[in-house]
């Protein structure tokens, strides 16, 4: 395995979320370390993005279907109660209020489509928390392509409902059975299936994670959340622009479609990860899933097992450009447990009458932490991406509360 790339003019990333530089890098972080097999398969995908993103008629074909099907924009959501009662001035751009019930049909929606411009007909995905996988057999289902989904077999017990919708709408899931079961494993099992059978299949990453062009193009395809964001800010706020921008970061692909459309504002922004999956917050310089980012690993450099209550937050690492925007200090990330957590859930249910994921919940736990001892000051503006709805959590939070 080689960081298999070609030499390409670098372009400056000053912290505004611009394209990667030389050989598809973010700072140090990222590269394309694949197998060679899979060299080529990342080059046509790359060479296809690039010619699809810069054709009006593909972008106008996306935002249709975001609208259309998805149910953009979303709408963003002053949390009354809740900013009474903490100080602030809270704000919730809605991802939890699109068809399927995340962010994660963005990234798909876009991804199927250009699956289809290559000519591939089966998307391989992995999943975590559930979402990524309704949202590739949702979009599959739409555009009349195949769908294999892998995911972990602690993951399939805990997210029962969402196996059941992804067979509902005709993909196929595949348990993966090594390792810790969650979504590093199922994301590996995922890369090795693709290496067999890139001639009529595009693997349809969910994250910013993976080797180039995946965290670039992913964040391009989740961007419209920022942008939605800022336009609605600009025309919400008297300053414009929040004080403070918050998501949950796990690979973090909501967390940069969001900082995408603040990086060049003065709006601190701000990742949130769980205690147990702190990649940003804590992890090493190392290589996993074809990219170059920040794990948590042993004393050895062996990466080392994540945990978290929330399905979508327990993955050891985060995607490079998170890594690179940490150490530009453009953005700062956090981290939160499984009882802050749980908590913020339950607040935000009882004061908004919102049930948010567990992944949303941490972003909306570091705010209410924040906000208590003073590392949020009285009378920020704060916009927080609640990235997705709290159905799938049902049964965890009904053994917990």
């Amino acid at each position: 395995m080689r960081d298999a790339l070609p030499r390409r003019e670098p372009v400056p990333l000053d912290g505004t979320m611009g394209e990667p530089g030389a050989r598809g890098r973010f700072g140090e972080y990222g590269g394309r370390y694949a197998p060679e097999s899979l060299v080529e398969a990342c080059r046509e995908v790359d060479e296809a993005f690039r010619e699809a993103w810069a054709d009006p008629g593909f972008r106008g074909a996306l935002a249709r279907l975001l609208a259309v099907n998805a149910g953009r924009p979303t709408p963003l959501t002053p949390a009354h109660r809740l900013s009474e009662a903490l100080g602030v001035q809270l704000y919730l751009k809605r991802e939890d209020l699109t068809h399927t019930g995340s962010h994660k049909i963005n990234n798909v929606l876009g991804q199927a489509l250009l699956a289809t411009r290559m000519g591939r007909r089966r998307l391989i995905a992995e999943t975590g928390a559930g979402q990524h996988g309704v949202a590739t057999a949702t979009a599959a289902a739409l555009l009349g392509l195949e769908a294999t989904v892998f995911m972990g077999e602690r993951d399939i017990e805990r997210q029962a409902l969402n196996v059941f919708r992804m067979r509902m709408l005709g993909a196929e899931v595949v348990p993966v059975t090594t390792g810790s079961r969650t979504l590093k494993d199922a994301t590996s099992e995922a890369m090795r299936h693709w290496v067999g059978a890139t001639g009529d299949s595009h693997y349809c990453i969910g994250s910013v994670v993976g080797p180039d062009p995946y965290p670039w193009m992913v964040r391009e395809f989740q961007r419209v959340i920022g942008d939605e964001a800022r336009g609605q800010c600009a025309a919400e706020l008297r300053t414009g622009v929040p004080d403070y921008v918050v998501a949950c970061v796990g690979g973090g692909s909501n967390a940069a479609g969001t900082f995408a459309g603040f990086a060049d504002t003065p709006a601190r922004l701000v990742g949130v990860e769980a205690e147990g999956g702190a990649g940003a917050a804590r992890g090493r310089l190392g290589v996993l899933h074809g990219s170059r980012s920040l794990f948590l690993q042993d004393e050895d450099g062996q990466i080392t097992q994540a945990h978290s209550i929330a399905a979508g937050l327990d993955y050891p690492g985060v995607g490079p450009e998170h890594a690179h925007l940490r150490d530009l200090g453009r953005a700062r990330y956090v981290t939160v447990t499984d009882d802050e957590a749980i908590g913020a859930a339950v607040r935000l249910a009882r004061t908004e009458g919102i049930v948010p994921a567990l992944e949303s919940a941490h972003a909306l736990a570091w705010v209410i932490r924040a906000a208590g001892d003073g590392d949020l000051p009285a009378g920020s503006t704060v916009l927080m991406t609640l990235s997705g709805r709290g159905d799938k959590d049902a049964s965890t939070l009904k053994e917990l509360l």
